[in-house]
Parts: structure tokens; C-alpha cells; sequence
């Protein structure tokens, strides 16, 4: 069995991955709040741990591995956007229309994050699916002391478990008092105390509890439904870095707590942000895009998956337009090497984008490998082809699928590239050609022609006219570039 190695935020390690259960590996991701498209930085740990997770399958086997990654649709931007449309005429109560505006936003999210290749998790619970839950775990902190009521709230004390907290981000709870910007309130015994429940209003979606109608904190949903799905000590928790504090520091505390358990998961793992040229992404730089805004221009959701793994999930990541057209023109070759090649999960990984993938997810290793594999094989088209290259490029594809990439086949990979784009190629040529006719001078037609060919465009002309197909040298990044 391969072993794995991952870094471990709670030790600051990279440790070897020993699961408390190999027939049951279990992880739990935070996932995204339904409010709005899922912009481009969302996209980031989507991909980081689909690929922990595949990596998982292959060395435990799929049958063995469960992953959970959330909902939050309680949120008051959902709620905001319910209010907007009650106030514009749309028909319903506001619950519905907040149900609404999740199922159209988690509608968004799957085809989003499905054509970037990610496979959907084991389990991906709503957090407004677990209010029950919520409330007996808060309850239960109030009876042991780790929590109180006060003015309709249920907060958990810190001081409570004053020597723990902070152990995931490093920090002391006085240094975070000192640093930290929190909620001033006068029900709070201490400034660091977090919300479990809070009241809700009559223009506001709520709850029946104990403590009157209301509805929960943050915090309080992934630590119920974490539970509820794999119990109150798993392997893995994971998400952004921006999550490490307070949210994941607040997670650990409240599950020890009402769980009495000395951790929550065993492997904590935080990816990096990411930025646009060199810039944090923002509106107001005018550099802040969706993951929809990418597919709708063109740019396919494998490019934007390949990109995302050329740096590995713990440094910062910079999406350029250069890296998008160099990706494209990477996976261009990928699939003219594997062609048509199907496989099926017996066949044998590429053992060095294996062991790369173990030593803590390096996929930008892992890239490297598997075009260094694909320079070894010559293209399914190739003339030369023999029986071990088409073997060998079936291993490829099998391997490439532990990274999510070269799920389609060559010829659906290809049929992206429509033939309205080579038009106004086939249009450039036929003037030239008329032009030549006349002249006498058929250099304009040759330099185009031979353009066409180096960007892997077959020009066919005859006297019938002229057809251009892309083939498996086709570059579309070449093709745009041509002028």
C-alpha cells in the first residue's frame, strides 16, 4: 500500500497518513455558503481535496473512503436576496424563497464545479438539515458547562477550555483578544466567546429551541453535521487557510467539548489563496471573476483544473491568461497521445505520479511526471504507433484520472474547437487563393497554409474548394495567436 504523506496544520508536520479506520477513511471539507456564484478562488480547495480524495480511492479502494463537503444556506446574504424578491412581487414565504435561491445557487455550484472535473463527495449535507442536531449539541454544552445562555443567545465559553484553544492557528487567547476584531457584546463573559444560537426576527427565517425561536451560528453547522455523517473523531477536516481561524479553531473546540474527545480529526489541511496576475482578487481591481465567467468566455473547465494544479495546494496560486493558454496547449497533447484509449480501475497507475501525489498532494510534480510519461509515447495517430504505445497510453489516461484530468476522449476534447472558429480562417484562404489565381503569386496562400499546419489545422484544397480540420497536433492557442 502506498503511503501517504500530509502536511498537518494542528502539528505543523508533514506526517505519514495512518487512517483510525483503513475500511472507513473519512474526510470533511467545508464547503461553500449559497448565496451567490461560486467566483474562482472557490474553485481552489474544490480541487485540492477531489484530488486528495481520488488519491485516497486509489490506495483504500472507493468502497473505503467517505467525503463530506457542506452547504451553509443559512446566511443572511440568502436571506437578503429572499427579501429583495418577496419585496418585488415574487409568490411564496420568505422560507420558500430562501429555498429557492439555494437550489438555484447549489444548481449553479454542480454545474460549476462538475465541469472543472470535480467529483461530487460521498455526502453533502444542508446546514438547514441539521437544525435538530444543532440545538442538542448546543444544549449539551450548556449542560456541561461549555457553554450559557444569555439574552437569547447561546454562546460557548472559551475560558472553558481556555488551555486548548488557539492550538490550530498558534496563537493564545489573549494574544487573539488583543489582535482580534470580535463581536463587543454585553451578554459575553469573554470578548472570544462565539455564537452557537442566536434569536431570530418575525422578517427572518427561524427555528423553535430551548432558548426561543432562533436560528444557529456558523460555527455550530459544521461541527453537527460532521458528526452526524462520521462520528466525533475522523481523519481529515479541510478547507482554505482564511477558515483556520476562527472557524475551524472554533469547530475543534465546540466538538471536543460535546463530544468529549481530546481531537476532532486527526489531519488538518489548508490550501492557500489565490490571485489574478500577480493580484488579490477583487471587485474593486476590477480583476474578480466566477468560474462561470471563465466557461461562458471559452476557457474550458479542464484548463482551469490543470492551471489550479500546477502549483501546489499550500503556496499561493496566480491564474494568468499565459498559464491558461499553456495548459491548454498541455492537455492538447495529453489527448492526441491517449486518443480514443479507454481503461478500468484495474489498471496500474504511473508509479512516480503516484508517489508524487502521496508526498503531501504535489501536483505540480505530478504534472511534470505525467508529461514526461506522455513524451515517451508516440501520439495514437502517429504513424508509427505500435501495440506498446497504445498500452502505454492507457496506463497515461489511467493515470492522468488521479489527477481529474483526460476524462473525455480525444475526439470530444477536439469538438470544443467549433468550426465557426476555423471559418474565417477558410474564408482568409479562399481570398488568397482568387487573389493568387490572378497574381500569379500563391506566397500569401503558402504562408498561410503552412501557419495553419504548425498550429495542427489540416488545409485540404482542391477544386471543389478548401476544408480545414483541426488534427492531433492541433494547438489552439497557436490558432488564435496566428494573424
Amino acid at each position: 500500500m502506498t503511503p501517504i504523506k500530509l502536511h498537518n496544520t494542528k502539528t505543523k508536520l508533514r506526517e505519514v497518513f495512518t487512517p483510525i479506520d483503513p475500511q472507513n477513511v473519512r474526510m470533511y471539507v467545508c464547503g461553500p455558503t449559497v448565496y451567490d456564484r461560486a467566483h474562482l478562488g472557490n474553485a481552489r480547495p474544490v480541487l485540492v481535496f477531489d484530488v486528495l480524495y481520488r488519491l485516497l480511492r486509489h490506495v483504500y479502494g472507493a468502497d473505503h473512503v467517505t467525503y463530506v463537503r457542506n452547504f451553509t444556506d443559512v446566511d443572511d446574504r440568502i436571506n437578503a436576496t429572499a427579501q429583495n424578491r418577496k419585496a418585488a412581487g415574487a409568490q411564496g414565504t420568505l422560507e420558500q424563497l430562501i429555498q429557492q435561491r439555494s437550489d438555484e445557487t447549489i444548481e449553479w455550484y454542480h454545474n460549476d464545479m462538475d465541469a472543472l472535473g470535480a467529483m461530487r463527495p460521498d455526502h453533502e449535507p444542508r446546514a438547514t438539515g441539521y437544525i435538530d442536531q444543532m440545538i442538542d449539541m448546543s444544549a449539551d454544552l450548556i449542560a456541561k458547562g461549555h457553554a450559557y445562555e444569555a439574552e437569547g443567545h447561546v454562546l460557548f465559553a472559551v475560558d472553558s477550555w481556555k488551555e486548548h484553544y488557539g492550538k490550530l492557528s498558534g496563537r493564545s487567547v489573549d494574544d487573539m483578544i488583543a489582535g482580534a476584531r470580535v463581536e463587543v457584546a454585553p451578554y459575553k463573559r469573554n470578548p472570544m466567546d462565539f455564537v452557537l444560537w442566536k434569536p431570530s426576527t418575525d422578517d427572518l427565517p427561524g427555528w423553535d429551541s430551548p432558548w426561543g425561536r432562533g436560528r444557529p451560528g456558523w460555527h455550530i453547522e459544521c461541527s453537527a453535521m460532521a458528526h452526524e455523517l462520521l462520528g466525533a473523531h475522523f481523519d481529515i477536516h479541510g478547507g482554505g487557510n482564511d477558515l483556520m481561524f476562527p472557524h475551524h479553531e472554533n469547530e475543534i473546540a465546540q466538538s471536543c467539548c460535546a463530544n468529549g474527545t481530546d481531537a476532532m480529526a486527526n489531519f488538518w489541511m489548508h490550501n492557500e489563496m489565490l490571485q489574478v496576475e500577480g493580484k488579490k482578487m477583487s471587485k474593486s481591481l476590477g480583476n474578480f471573476f466566477t468560474v462561470r465567467d471563465l466557461l461562458d468566455q471559452g476557457v474550458p473547465g479542464e484548463v482551469i483544473r490543470f492551471v489550479m494544479l500546477s502549483t501546489h495546494y499550500r503556496k499561493p496560486m496566480d491564474w494568468t491568461e499565459k498559464k491558461a493558454k499553456q495548459a491548454e496547449r498541455h492537455l492538447s497533447y495529453l489527448y492526441s497521445v491517449v486518443g480514443e484509449a479507454q481503461y478500468d480501475e484495474r489498471w496500474q497507475a504511473d508509479k512516480k505520479v503516484v508517489s508524487a501525489l502521496a508526498d503531501d498532494m504535489n501536483t505540480s510534480l505530478a504534472l511534470k511526471e505525467l508529461l514526461d510519461a506522455a513524451h515517451d509515447i508516440l501520439p495514437s495517430a502517429h504513424p508509427d504507433a505500435d501495440g506498446d504505445d497504445q498500452m502505454r497510453a492507457v496506463e497515461l489516461k489511467r493515470t492522468a484520472g488521479l489527477l481529474g484530468l483526460l476524462q473525455q476522449s480525444e475526439s470530444e476534447w477536439r469538438a470544443r474547437i467549433k468550426t465557426d472558429e476555423l471559418k474565417p480562417w477558410r474564408e482568409r484562404l479562399i481570398l488568397a487563393r482568387q487573389n493568387a489565381i490572378e497574381t500569379k503569386d500563391f506566397s500569401e496562400v503558402d504562408r498561410l497554409k503552412v501557419m495553419l499546419v504548425d498550429a495542427g489545422v489540416e488545409v485540404r484544397m482542391n477544386k471543389d474548394g478548401i476544408e480545414l480540420a483541426t488534427n492531433w497536433l492541433f494547438d489552439p492557442a497557436k490558432l488564435k495567436a496566428l494573424k
